[in-house]
């Protein structure tokens, strides 16, 4: 089991979630923040702290927000756009850096404004 990041966060990315983590388990994309499903350790650090909302725990997951959870996953285990393999298990999201890329469920996603 693991959070997922769903909607809400994609082109706000606020970041908060990512300093309260303590394994380093939540990557950068390009529009959007995404957890890794086998280095969460489902400790819940990162949910009071988002500010839209867009963190839940995979069983919690609202209806309109459950495609996330096998999205967040694709995040490291499909190729992605740009990217010669997947991620797989970097090891930490501070050492890898921003990836840059979304998923398709997310790039398809319209552009919005930054704001919360």
């Amino acid at each position: 089991m693991a959070y997922v990041i769903g909607e809400p966060c994609v082109d706000v990315m606020d970041r908060a979630c990512v300093e309260e983590c303590p394994v380093d388990c939540i990557y950068e994309g390009g529009r959007s923040l995404y957890i890794h499903p086998d280095e969460c350790v489902d400790c819940g650090a990162c949910v009071p702290v988002c500010p839209v909302d867009a963190i839940y725990y995979e069983q919690d997951l609202p209806a309109e927000l459950e495609p996330y959870l096998d999205d967040n996953a694709a995040f490291f285990t499909e190729t992605l756009p740009g990217r010669d393999q997947p991620l797989g298990f970097p090891g930490g999201a501070a050492k890898l850096g921003p990836v840059g890329v979304d998923t398709p469920l997310v790039a398809a996603l319209p552009t919005r404004s930054s704001q919360p």
